[in-house]
Parts: structure tokens; sequence; C-alpha cells
């Protein structure tokens, strides 16, 4: 289970939210340090989370796309 921070960029549904992981990587080829974006479904219990904010949750493969808050 990895702890990870990300952006509400969803919020429609009842109870989740979409949240969106940056991370840069090394690119071998370019020697270049390149940005990519990993979309999470994430629990929301209270729904309170609004799109913008700032979210820590912990990652839980065993639960497919499911990711609780």
């Amino acid at each position: 289970m990895k702890p990870v921070v990300g952006i509400v960029v969803s919020n429609k549904m009842q109870k989740s939210v979409v949240v969106a992981v940056d991370r840069l990587f090394h690119h071998k080829m370019y020697n270049r340090y390149v940005k990519r974006t990993s979309k999470f479904m994430a629990h929301d219990e209270t729904d309170e989370c609004n799109i913008g904010d700032r979210e820590y949750f912990v990652s839980n493969d065993s639960l497919g796309c499911l990711i609780e808050v």
C-alpha cells in the first residue's frame, strides 16, 4: 500500500471522486524529464471533496480501480 497525493478532477459520483496524480520520469532517449498523469478513483464517504482539492489517499491494488481516501 503506497501513499499517493493528487488533485481532485471530478466529483460527479456519489461518495466517489477521480484524483489525478502527476509523476515525473526520466526519458532515456531524449534525456529529459517527462510528466505523466494517472487518474484514480477514490472513495469519499462524507462527500466533501471539491474539484481542485489536494487529496491524500492510500493506493490499494487489490481493489482494482477503487482506492480508499
